[in-house]
């Protein structure tokens, strides 16, 4: 019944896909050795043994591959070994959904941001290690499939950074150093809420180069 619970949770968090549901270690390693697995929901209570094994087993084989603990037992020695091994996150059953969604988006909004970035700056580093980043209230808006409110961030303070000057998208690209394609995917969505303004700048010969200005500081609160 727990497991089907959080299967149901599970399909109502966006960007994570179910690969399967396990519930011995046997099989969970048989699920690892066979499918790649960026992240575990792990148990410590299973039959005959405890999760713990599960989880040494893949720190010991060195797979690059995250766990998130959700369990009953609260003991802080066991929480303590948990975190020691290197759990993403804990939740101590019974748990609400909101938690479970955190924690999810969470996770995923890490990794995205992580797969984007090849160096990052302290400060972004401690955002992403200590979540330095303000709440989001409840007014926050929900950003659309696919982008991500750490590269939002980066992206807003490369923005700020300019003081109002114009740039491209090409420049931005530079500047925040990820692609082209998903900067453009940023900026789309900046200028659809109001926050850039896109201005066409004439040249003396060739095409016109489109430009950016930041128009509206206010709007982006309610994202970042």
């Amino acid at each position: 019944m727990v497991a089907m619970l959080n299967t149901h949770y599970l399909e109502q968090v966006g960007g994570f896909e179910l690969v399967q549901a396990v519930n011995s270690i046997k099989s969970a390693i048989e699920v690892l050795e066979e499918s790649r697995i960026d992240l575990v929901l792990l148990d410590i209570f299973m039959p005959e043994e405890t999760g713990f094994e599960l989880l040494m087993y893949i720190r010991n084989q060195e797979k690059e591959i995250d766990i998130m603990m959700i369990s009953a037992v609260h003991d802080m020695g066991s929480i303590k070994k948990a975190l020691q091994y290197g759990v993403v996150d804990y939740l101590i059953k019974p748990f609400t959904f909101e938690r479970f969604k955190e924690a999810l988006t969470i996770y995923r909004e890490k990794l995205t941001f992580m797969k984007e970035q090849q160096k990052i700056s302290q400060s972004e580093l401690d955002s992403l290690i200590l979540q330095k980043e303000k709440r989001e209230p409840t007014v926050t808006k929900e950003l659309p499939k696919g982008l991500t409110k750490q590269t939002l961030q980066l992206i807003w303070q490369k923005i700020e950074s300019l003081n109002g000057r114009v740039f491209t998208t090409d420049e931005m690209a530079q500047l925040v150093g990820i692609s082209r394609v998903s900067i453009r995917k940023y900026v789309m969505f900046l200028t659809d809420i109001g926050v850039l303004e896109n201005e066409m700048m004439y040249q003396h010969v060739g095409r016109p180069v489109s430009k950016l200005r930041c128009v509206d500081q206010k709007k982006i609160e309610f994202y970042v």
